[in-house]
């Protein structure tokens, strides 16, 4: 529009079935069709969007969040204003340290000191892993079971995580298992969030019974305007919200930081994780993200991608 360019991410995800290829496709099929419309209002233009790529959650997203670029910028504003909200409460993110041996965990970890830290974990049996790496740092740990435990391993589990300062889990038991989480949830003293069980805004109710919050992810939910739903109708329901992220460059973690103002806990270390970067903006210290002031996202898009060197 003019000299002016949106725009958004979506990674690819194997697992959920997303390709580069599979997007591309979809999108030059509806290219026209999209360039056609008139970009006078977020919510509209989502539902647009629902319409014609039905089911195509990682693509709306990218075409949303690019949409919201856009249309900030042309306003001159970042959109976090455009959506009224001020640069306060902003929490902090955590450093995901991926699955590996113990001797792996402690190394990623002493080669990135963090205020909080998400540990991955897949069976009940990497408590040994958790136990090592207290032994390492004082910071506080969140917990990411990605389903990997049965009800009677997480009641044995919560209390010995409790013990070791984690400030929440996510996700302790399969999607399915809708009333153990219920149970759970009342056995529990450390806050439960959702992930894999809260995918989209039809989630978000079936989840108060069984969790103390959700994790929205952007890319699974179809974007900030979903999300933004979703967080109205968490705070209504009591739940506390995260935002997430899958493997975001800066791109995609710039649409998560715009709506930091508005929830409890984040999780947008993506761009910490990358070897290479396709566009800067954001800048982390000390697990604290501070945007660049600009239009929009906030993002420089460089063109190329360019190698993170870490010290």
């Amino acid at each position: 529009m003019g000299n002016l360019v949106g725009y958004g991410e979506a990674p690819a995800i194997s697992y959920y079935d997303v390709t580069v290829e599979k997007m591309i496709e979809s999108l030059n099929a509806k290219k026209g069709v999209i360039e056609r419309y008139a970009l006078i209002d977020m919510n509209r233009f989502w539902h647009f969007l629902h319409h014609l790529l039905p089911g195509q959650n990682f693509l709306i997203a990218a075409l949303d969040i690019a949409a919201w670029d856009l249309f900030a910028k042309l306003r001159r504003k970042p959109i976090y204003e455009l959506l009224g909200l001020k640069w306060e409460n902003i929490p902090i993110t955590d450093y995901t340290l991926g699955m590996g041996t113990i001797d792996e965990m402690v190394n990623k970890m002493a080669a990135q000191p963090w205020p909080i830290y998400k540990i991955k974990v897949g069976c009940a049996d990497d408590i040994d892993i958790l136990r090592a790496l207290r032994q390492n740092t004082d910071a506080p740990f969140r917990v990411d079971a990605n389903e990997g435990w049965t009800f009677d391993e997480a009641k044995k589990l919560l209390p010995e995580l409790e013990k070791l300062n984690v400030r929440l889990v996510e996700q302790p038991l399969k999607r399915e298992e809708t009333e153990a989480m219920k149970e759970l949830k009342q056995l529990s003293n450390l806050p439960l969030f959702a992930d894999e069980s809260c995918r989209t805004e039809d989630d978000v109710k079936k989840c108060a019974e069984g969790f103390d919050g959700i994790n929205i992810k952007l890319t699974k939910c179809g974007g900030i305007t979903p999300a933004v739903r979703m967080i109205q109708e968490a705070r209504t329901l009591g739940l506390k919200v995260m935002i997430g992220s899958m493997n975001e460059s800066t791109i995609g973690s710039a649409a998560i930081a715009n709506l930091m103002p508005l929830i409890d806990e984040v999780d947008a270390d993506g761009p910490l994780l990358l070897k290479e970067d396709v566009a800067g903006g954001l800048k982390y210290d000390n697990g604290i993200i501070s945007l660049s002031g600009g239009s929009g996202l906030g993002i420089q898009f460089w063109g190329e991608k360019r190698e993170k060197i870490k010290a």
